[in-house]
């Protein structure tokens, strides 16, 4: 009957490892295999809308409209009945239909400005003196700052470099031909790698102490960390977030790493963020993600459903309060109401009690994870069902997940790593001027520009007003 038992444990355990992915582990989803096609989890936060696919009714179209002044025209006439093959050369028109093809067109030659930069010499004193650029002409400014370079790529230029490579994470090499083939810039490789560099150092001056500033006063913040490689080793790129700002910085993983960052020691809001005991120590009321418990307890509970039903009951304890708290933020409450309350409270006790019975008497890997689960649960209770105890706290840290997953999209699209450090760096500094930007609806092309011209956009606020 022991022996059943062992073998019984080993086998729910080889099935919880053989079937980890990023649905039920805590594996990014980069690293799920394309080749296999998971089912849909039994369980999910998201409840069904109860609308078709496809577009909806009443939303507006994207579809084109005729222009009304087309650089061509073309006039196409019928010269004989498709009938009776009679001629139609002096027939009158009976009507007319207009279509439109728009076409791309070869890409244009570069502008290119010529400054002559006139010297004089003073009669009374002699002076040498050259002509200084106009206030606000920046490209001017540029190439007089650059004696030695007699042409230089102008504000322009330097955000479509960054354009590419940042907002639409293509390799240096590949947004070099790109520049070439669709904007007519003939530009190297290194250039289109300083660009990144300049960007950043730019935002690094006043949009980085900016956001710091601004997030350090945000009531709830997401904060996540993932792995980037770069120069050979693996370094962490942490985010502190909210809906509408967005700060990243690099460095380890300790908590010293995420202090750097220069938002959190200080911070006493409310932290929502996952498991990962370096954040332990910062002062803020901390909110654990639901979505990366429900991955826990279906590890669990797939594994062996039968043995290992209080995971179940547990998730979907969880999604019922989620369901819950969304419905009471719908009407306007900043509460749930008491039953509602006490039956979530009831129902997460119960689901722990069952596990407690369930794994008392029982051995093996899947047991003691279970038990280590169920500890967890009982343990941080407040900070699991802060988002129904506290209606401003979403339900997962997906506000911080969204933010970080460019870097894996670079990285997998630059062959999976940075060659340096530094370039890994200014990606996330110039990521986290994009993103901010995005969230406030500004586009990512006119945003670079002004960096490269006037300076960093800067969000005005926490929030839209």
């Amino acid at each position: 009957m022991g022996e059943n038992s062992q073998l019984r444990a080993e086998n729910a355990e080889l099935r919880r490892r053989l079937g980890q992915d990023s649905s039920n582990s805590s594996r990014p989803p980069s690293s799920d295999p394309p080749w296999e096609k998971k089912p849909a989890p039994k369980r999910s936060a998201r409840g069904r809308s109860g609308r078709k696919p496809g577009k909806q009714p009443g939303a507006p179209g994207v579809s084109r409209s005729l222009v009304d002044d087309p650089q061509e025209s073309v006039e196409l006439a019928p010269e004989q009945c498709q009938r009776c093959r009679a001629s139609l050369a002096d027939t009158a028109e009976h009507s007319r239909t207009r279509r439109q093809i728009v076409e791309a067109r070869p890409a244009p030659p570069p502008k290119v400005t010529e400054y002559q930069l006139v010297t004089k010499l003073c009669p009374c004193c002699g002076q040498r003196n050259t002509a200084v650029p106009a206030a606000g002409d920046d490209a001017a400014a540029q190439m007089a700052a650059a004696p030695g370079s007699p042409v230089r790529v102008g504000p322009a230029a330097l955000a479509r470099c960054v354009l590419l490579t940042c907002a639409h994470y293509l390799p240096v090499g590949r947004a070099t031909v790109l520049l070439e083939t669709l904007a007519g810039l003939r530009v190297s490789v290194g250039l289109v790698g300083r660009a990144r560099r300049r960007a950043a150092a730019r935002l690094e001056e006043k949009f980085i102490p900016h956001l710091r500033a601004l997030l350090a006063t945000a009531p709830v913040l997401h904060a996540d960390e993932t792995t980037g490689r770069a120069a050979a080793g693996l370094a962490y790129v942490h985010v502190a977030c909210t809906e509408y700002l967005t700060l990243m910085h690099v460095g380890g993983r300790s908590a010293e790493d995420i202090d750097a960052g220069g938002v959190l020691p200080a911070f006493t809001g409310v932290l929502v963020r996952d498991g990962y005991a370096g954040y332990a120590h910062l002062p803020a009321v901390h909110a654990w993600c639901a979505a990366h418990l429900l991955r826990d307890l279906r590890s669990v509970a797939d594994a062996d459903p039968d043995r290992q039903l209080w995971a179940t009951a547990m998730a979907d304890t969880l999604i019922e309060a989620h369901h819950a708290a969304a419905e009471a933020r719908a009407r306007g409450a900043d509460r749930l109401d008491e039953a509602t309350l006490t039956r979530i409270l009831s129902l997460y006790h119960g689901a722990l009690a069952r596990g407690r019975s369930d794994n008392q008497h029982t051995r093996g890997p899947l047991a003691d994870k279970a038990r280590a689960l169920i500890s967890r649960f009982h343990r941080y209770e407040d900070m699991i069902l802060r988002f129904a105890t506290d209606l401003t706290v979403p339900f997962t840290n997906n506000t911080a997940e969204r933010a970080v997953r460019p870097v894996k999209v670079q990285q997998r699209t630059s062959g999976g790593c940075w060659r340096t450090l530094q370039g890994l760096t200014d990606f996330a500094t110039v990521r986290s001027y994009l993103d901010t930007a995005a969230k406030w609806g500004i586009d990512a092309l006119h945003a670079l520009e002004q960096l490269f011209t006037t300076g960093p956009w800067l969000p005005p606020a926490l929030t839209p007003s």
